[in-house]
């Protein structure tokens, strides 16, 4: 289980919510999914996240698979990882940090979405919190994060 930011390229004329419904009418859950075939436009996108990203935000490791390029931070503050395909993208961090080290991972997933939005043109939103990347507050991502983790820490029962 993973708090997810979700990032998509609004197509002209179309809201963000339109956008991801329009993407969702097509989506066959039983099928396999399509396989990566990016524009050197975006090959260049991608090129730029990973730069910055290493740069602004520490190390990273990045991997291309079948349907999409994925990076994933190295070391502290904790693991973030960004699933990038083109004309979206996602960020994924796991249920298990809470308090202060909860607050410093979503600082550090905000940012990597804020890098995606500004190399790539894609438009992020953080449906967990129901709040824009770009004029989100983390600290609310953190607290939601911190919650589930906690809850989960206490709730569910650990199987040895």
């Amino acid at each position: 289980m993973t708090y997810d930011i979700t990032l998509v390229r609004v197509r002209p004329g179309l809201t963000l919510q339109q956008t991801l419904d329009l993407l969702n009418a097509g989506v066959d859950p039983d099928a396999d999914l399509p396989q990566l075939r990016l524009s050197d436009n975006q090959e260049a996108e991608w090129e730029r996240i990973v730069e910055r990203v290493s740069r602004e935000a520490g190390p990273v490791t990045s991997e291309r698979y079948l349907y999409c390029l994925t990076l994933q931070t190295v070391g502290s503050p904790g693991r973030v990882q960004l699933d990038y395909s083109g004309d979206t993208a996602g960020i994924e961090v796991a249920y298990r940090y809470s308090g202060p080290a909860a607050s410093a991972v979503m600082d550090l997933a905000y940012r990597i979405a804020r890098i995606v939005e500004e190399e790539s043109g894609l438009t992020g939103y953080d449906f967990e919190v129901d709040q824009p990347v770009r004029t989100g507050d983390p600290a609310r991502a953190a607290a939601k994060l911190s919650g589930v983790s906690e809850w989960a820490r206490d709730h569910l029962a650990q199987v040895h």
